[in-house]
């Protein structure tokens, strides 16, 4: 199961707006009360806490980690990784009360995705990264992942991992292919399609289905969007608003044509080649989860280290391997290619894990939702979801 089929979430209404709503303050943090004191010279450890199935694993071990285990054996720091984090909105509201009380969380690197990663940022939460001791980042981080509009220069963020949000089809049973998002709105596909019930999993690509620049994108882009969808589901045209079991709509043909996920596919498309995944004509959104210091973390310098760790091209493609999303680290796709396993080559020529410079021109990261936009439209989405 993947990190994004995992979001079910409430579009985004989590421990942050409740916050808003309540008119309790926003809880900033300025920029020089967010360090702490850095133990990493004297102690040798380091606390990871991510999502489930977000690492390689050994095959007949998988309490073993391969990569995280050569990174200890290298630099005889030893890392505490826990999978705790399994919804955005749950691990802010577990973190959030230390953070906004200035207190330490007890975890030195967290993993969200780049939506809840901007919340992080601008209530000034995490720590900014010494780039200088991360070469690997500097030279080898995705060019097209470098800056997004909430962390310009990724300052203190780095992707862990990347991917699509697109379509998926059952091109057999459908018969036909799919090359828009605008044919998902084909009468032949009536009550065989699903969407994403998340908001900030879903608007993105329907307002690419419009034409929107997503870079970009305004309140009547996003209240167009609604619209449309409120008329399709007053057609019977949406089956229905999903999280990650859209999978099992797909494999067993009750669904012929979804929103969804790049690497979710990959996965699917080892147990059914029927299923395509499409990057529409008009476009589809580029996301990362991403790595993140929090303040006060004891150990500031080992996180970067470990960071960096992951961000050689020899690391990022044994990563690569086994989670099948966008690696972040584009040099990777040599070192697959250059293996001499014919399984890691095919691998290096999947544009779902490498996208080519013709797939690249239509991926775009969104603007995030602001704050002030959230609460009106989370409301609106959820009404039309029905959440």
């Amino acid at each position: 199961m993947s990190r994004r089929s995992l979001l079910r979430g409430m579009g985004g209404v989590g421990a942050g707006a409740v916050l808003a709503g309540c008119g309790v303050p926003a809880a900033y943090v300025e920029p020089g009360e967010r360090a702490g004191r850095d133990l990493s010279a004297r102690d040798r450890t380091l606390d990871f806490a991510n999502w489930p199935l977000y690492i390689d694993t050994d095959d007949d071990d998988t309490t073993k980690r391969p990569t995280l285990d050569a990174f200890s054996a290298r630099t005889g720091i030893s890392v505490r990784y826990t999978e705790e984090i399994n919804d955005n909105d749950e691990f802010f509201g577990k973190i959030s009360p230390s953070l906004m009380n200035h207190q330490e969380t007890g975890r030195d690197l967290i993993v969200v995705s780049d939506w809840m990663a901007a919340r992080f940022v601008r209530l000034g939460w995490v720590q900014e990264m010494d780039r200088a001791a991360q070469p690997n980042v500097t030279r080898y981080l995705d060019p097209q992942l470098r800056s997004p509009g909430f962390d310009e220069g990724r300052l203190h963020t780095v992707p862990w991992q990347s991917g699509i949000t697109g379509i998926a089809y059952n091109r057999r049973k459908l018969g036909r292919e799919i090359r828009s998002v605008k044919e998902l709105w084909d009468a032949d596909l009536r009550g065989k399609v699903t969407l994403l019930s998340g908001l900030d999993e879903s608007f993105a690509l329907l307002m690419q289905g419009n034409g929107v620049d997503v870079t970009r994108w305004t309140a009547d882009d996003f209240h167009a969007v609604c619209e449309h969808i409120e008329e399709l589901v007053a057609q019977r045209h949406i089956r229905r608003f999903t999280g990650n079991d859209y999978i099992k709509d797909l494999s067993t043909g009750d669904v012929l044509a979804c929103q969804a996920y790049s690497g979710d596919v990959i996965q699917l498309q080892s147990d059914n080649p029927d299923i395509e995944f499409v990057v529409p004509e008009e476009g589809a959104e580029l996301w990362a989860e991403s790595l993140m210091i929090p303040n006060l973390a004891q150990h500031k310098t080992n996180a970067e280290r470990l960071i960096d760790h992951y961000y050689q091209p020899e690391v990022a493609a044994e990563l690569a391997a086994w989670v099948n999303y966008v690696c972040p680290v584009p040099a990777a796709r040599d070192v697959l290619a250059d293996s001499g396993d014919e399984e890691l080559a095919a691998l290096a020529e999947d544009p779902l894990i490498f996208p080519d410079d013709e797939m690249r021109g239509r991926l775009a990261i969104a603007r995030d939702i602001t704050s002030r936009e959230r609460t009106e439209f989370a409301k609106r989405w959820n009404s039309i979801v029905g959440l």
